[in-house]
């Protein structure tokens, strides 16, 4: 079997991120923050030690600053939903997840105002858009850094600038870059960076966050209220981080098992990883797009993505190529819209979507070469 869906969850894990969860199952177990005794304290060690590793990876100083949730789209939503009031006004791009869309789509319902600023065909985007849809009521500017669709960089680096120079909240949706692409939130002057565990971060599904930067929680509400394990003497929330945002008991056997993803991570450095994922990319873009009948969309160019590659066969459905695919010859991708349809609007992909396949670190160059046979036999039989 060739797993090629790594956009959607990476797949296998190192194998440290299988035996942390293990130990953290049999030998300790407890709840972090909520008792005294030394099962509960080594928990909290756990869950600390995670933070450390995310805050070294990002260039965070304050680990703390690192609030976890259950996914990056619990994190979107604790940014978007806890900046935006009635009357404020958003920016976003055409290139956006429903991660983003669904939370401002609603917000703009309740008297947000919206700007989503168009892309190119192949998903990139000008920065001087963005600068250009700035008002006087701007609040928030919300981009991804790397398309799931086509993988496509977004200039987040400029628009931090602008969005800096203007007073503007920026967040980053880096669901797709986290632990794929270097990113260092001082330089990239973000605000709010949602990601997640379960993509190039190596971790078990349920895990994610969102780095907030110092002052930024004055202006961010709570998702969510409850028991945080502190000030229980009060019925109020606490107002310090990370209690403001996690209520209720962490997942912790999750954050064990992230903690080995992300030491996976820094201890092969994220430059290498994605060396090796371009690489691939690299030999799948010049595969697939030499097959009749085949167009790619996206970049075209494996140092402007991370390892997402969408692709159609002429005249044939996204979900026919990916079911022949894995019923043929063991080859698992993901078809149709992939959870962003105004990015398939941009693409021109709308609505019957697209294949898209997602190599990742544990991938071969043989597989790639399989891959592109399978690709190349079903366009010559079914066209």
């Amino acid at each position: 079997m060739i797993y090629l869906d790594n956009a959607a969850t990476s797949w296998p894990k190192p194998k440290a991120v299988y035996q942390a969860m293990d130990r953290f199952m049999n030998q300790v177990g407890a709840n972090p923050g909520r008792s005294g005794h030394r099962l509960s304290i080594e928990a909290g060690r756990v869950v600390y030690e995670t933070r450390e590793s995310l805050a070294w990876l990002f260039n965070i100083d304050d680990p703390l600053r690192i609030i976890f949730t259950s996914n990056a789209t619990e994190a979107l939503n604790v940014a978007i939903n806890g900046v935006l009031r009635p009357g404020d006004h958003a920016i976003t791009s055409s290139m956006e997840h429903n991660s983003v869309m669904r939370p401002l789509r609603a917000l703009q319902e309740r008297g947000v105002e919206l700007t989503v600023v168009s892309c190119s065909k192949e998903g990139f985007l000008d920065p001087g858009g963005i600068e250009k849809a700035i008002k006087p009521n701007t609040r928030l500017i919300v981009l991804n850094r790397a398309s799931n669709v086509v993988g496509t960089l977004l200039p987040v680096i400029e628009v931090g600038a602008i969005a800096r120079r203007h007073g503007v909240l920026f967040c980053i949706d880096a669901a797709q870059s986290a632990g794929a692409y270097p990113l260092d939130v001082s330089f990239t002057k973000v605000d709010l960076l949602a990601f997640t565990g379960h993509k190039s971060l190596f971790g078990p599904q349920g895990t994610g966050g969102l780095y907030v930067r110092q002052g930024v929680e004055d202006v961010v509400e709570p998702l969510m209220r409850g028991g945080t394990g502190s000030r229980s003497d009060s019925e109020h929330q606490p107002d310090f981080l990370p209690d403001k945002y996690e209520s209720g008991t962490p997942n912790t056997v999750g954050l064990a098992g992230l903690g080995a993803g992300v030491q996976f991570v820094l201890s092969r450095g994220v430059n290498a990883l994605r060396e090796k994922e371009e690489k691939l990319m690299h030999h799948l873009i010049e595969g697939l797009g030499a097959i009749p009948g085949v167009t790619l969309y996206g970049s075209g160019d494996a140092r402007e993505q991370v390892a997402v590659l969408s692709f159609n066969i002429a005249g044939i459905a996204s979900s026919e190529v990916a079911i022949r695919l894995d019923e043929e010859y063991d080859i698992l991708c993901r078809p149709g819209l992939q959870c962003a349809p105004i990015a398939h609007r941009t693409l021109g992909t709308f609505p019957g979507g697209t294949v898209r396949v997602s190599p990742g670190y544990f991938t071969t160059e043989d597989e790639v070469d399989i891959v592109i046979k399978a690709v190349c036999n079903i366009a010559r039989v079914l066209r």
